[in-house]
């Protein structure tokens, strides 16, 4: 009787698989408690008429291969989120380009940069003191 030396096999490693944005739509939809349906119905851009497909939210929150979304789907994305666009545009490119957000702050933290910068100088520094009423310097880190 021949014996069978096959050898096991290495398990194939993938590059690391990040999931940035899939996490935060799952999240988004546990805190606003809504079903699958539901969230894709309330993902639309109405300035374009694009929607986000259960089926591709579904494929993206279980980790399933998914066509990288464009901007008009992350516009339609946020609307159901109820989030600036700036939130998901971070999440999705750190997800399918590995461009990473903000560095010392959250993607929501990089959205208030992005509104921060279409602000004059004189409501900048307003909010700047505003902020600092409620963390001052040195107590946030």
């Amino acid at each position: 009787m021949a014996s069978n030396n096959i050898q096991p096999r290495e398990p194939v490693r993938r590059p690391e698989q990040r999931s940035h944005l899939a996490d935060l739509i799952r999240r988004r939809r546990a805190e606003l408690n809504m079903g699958l349906k539901a969230f894709a119905e309330r993902a639309v851009d109405l300035d374009t008429g694009t929607r986000v497909t259960r089926g591709w939210i579904y494929r993206l929150e279980q980790g399933e291969p998914v066509t990288p979304p464009v901007y008009e789907e992350l516009v339609a994305l946020a609307a159901a989120c109820e989030y600036p666009v700036e939130v998901l545009q971070d999440a999705a490119g750190s997800q399918f380009h590995g461009v990473d957000p903000l560095v010392s702050g959250s993607s929501e933290a990089k959205a208030y940069v992005h509104k921060l910068d279409q602000l004059p100088p004189d409501q900048r520094q307003q909010l700047l003191r505003l902020i600092d009423t409620l963390a001052p310097p040195g107590e946030a880190e």
